[in-house]
C-alpha cells in the first residue's frame, strides 16, 4: 500500500483527502502534518506531527494543500530527505516558486494550481483559442468562496499564462487585475484576470474572447472539492513511479 502524508490536513481539501484515503484500495494515510489541532478523526497508527521531517520519515509521497509558508517549510525539509511531492497550494512568491524548481531536481514534484481534469483540458483549449482568435480581447473571471485568501486564484493566473502563451507574450507584461476611474479605453494587448468572492462558491473560471459582433466564453465550474482531493490522490499514485523532475497535472493525465 502506498503511504500518503498530508500537509494542510486541517483544511477543507485536506479533510476530504483523509476521507478519500479511508476508502482507498491502493493507498493509505500514514501521517498528517498539523500546526494547531486536528479535529478530523484518523485511523489507528496514523502519525500526527507538526514536524515536516517527521512527516517525510513516515510516508512514500506527500500531498500538500496548505499555505505558501508551510509549503516552503516542506520543500526545505524535502531537500534533505527527498520524497515525491504533490503540491496544490497557491499564492507563491517568486522565491517559493524557485524553491519548487530546485526541489524538482532532487525528487519527482508535481505542481498544479488546480487538480481537476476539466481545468487541465481547459488550459489547452485556452492556449489554442488564444492563438487562433488573435484579434479578440481576453478577459478572465474567477469566482470563489468568501474565505479564499489569495487573489486572483492560482488557477486564473495559470489560465492567463496559457492565454498569453497562445499570443506569444509574457503574462506579467500584459496582465491587469482591476479597473477603476478614468483609465481610458482597453488596450488590445492586455489580458484581464479579475476575481469575485462570496458565499461558498467552490470555484468557477470563465475565459472570454470578445470581438465586435461576437464572443466566445470557455467556462469551468467545480461543484465539489472532491474534484481536487481525488485529483491529487490520482496524481500521487502516478508520481511515485516517475523519475526526478517537475510535472503538472496535464503530465499525469497525458494531455
Amino acid at each position: 500500500m502506498l503511504k500518503v502524508g498530508i500537509v494542510g490536513s486541517t483544511g477543507r481539501v485536506g479533510s476530504l483527502l483523509i476521507e478519500n484515503l479511508a476508502h482507498d484500495s491502493e493507498a493509505v494515510l500514514s501521517c498528517v502534518h498539523v500546526f494547531d489541532e486536528l479535529k478530523k478523526e484518523v485511523g489507528a497508527g496514523v502519525v500526527i506531527t507538526n514536524s515536516m521531517d517527521e512527516l517525510l520519515n513516515h510516508c512514500d509521497v506527500v500531498i500538500d494543500f496548505s499555505a505558501p509558508q508551510a509549503t516552503q517549510t516542506l520543500l526545505e525539509a524535502a531537500l534533505k530527505n527527498p520524497k515525491p511531492l504533490v503540491i496544490a497550494t497557491t499564492g507563491f512568491t517568486s522565491h517559493q516558486q524557485n524553491l519548487m524548481k530546485e526541489a524538482s531536481k532532487e525528487m519527482p514534484l508535481l505542481y498544479s494550481s488546480n487538480m481537476s481534469v476539466g481545468i487541465a483540458l481547459l488550459k489547452q483549449l485556452v492556449e489554442r483559442v488564444s492563438h487562433t482568435l488573435k484579434d479578440f480581447d481576453i478577459e478572465i473571471i474567477e469566482q470563489h468562496h468568501r474565505h479564499k485568501v489569495d487573489s486572483p486564484s492560482g488557477t486564473a493566473i495559470t489560465l492567463g499564462e496559457f492565454a498569453a502563451k497562445g499570443r506569444g507574450v509574457d503574462l506579467d507584461s500584459v496582465r491587469i487585475s482591476g479597473r477603476d476611474g478614468q483609465i481610458g479605453a482597453r488596450s488590445k494587448e492586455e489580458i484581464a484576470v479579475m476575481a469575485l468572492r462570496g458565499g461558498d462558491i467552490v470555484g468557477r473560471h470563465t475565459v472570454g474572447f470578445y470581438n465586435d459582433g461576437e464572443f466566445l466564453e470557455l467556462n469551468h465550474t467545480a461543484t465539489s472539492r472532491e474534484t481536487f482531493s481525488k485529483g491529487a490522490l490520482r496524481a500521487a499514485k502516478w508520481l511515485v513511479a516517475q523519475e526526478v523532475g517537475f510535472y503538472t497535472i496535464n503530465d499525469c493525465l497525458g494531455i
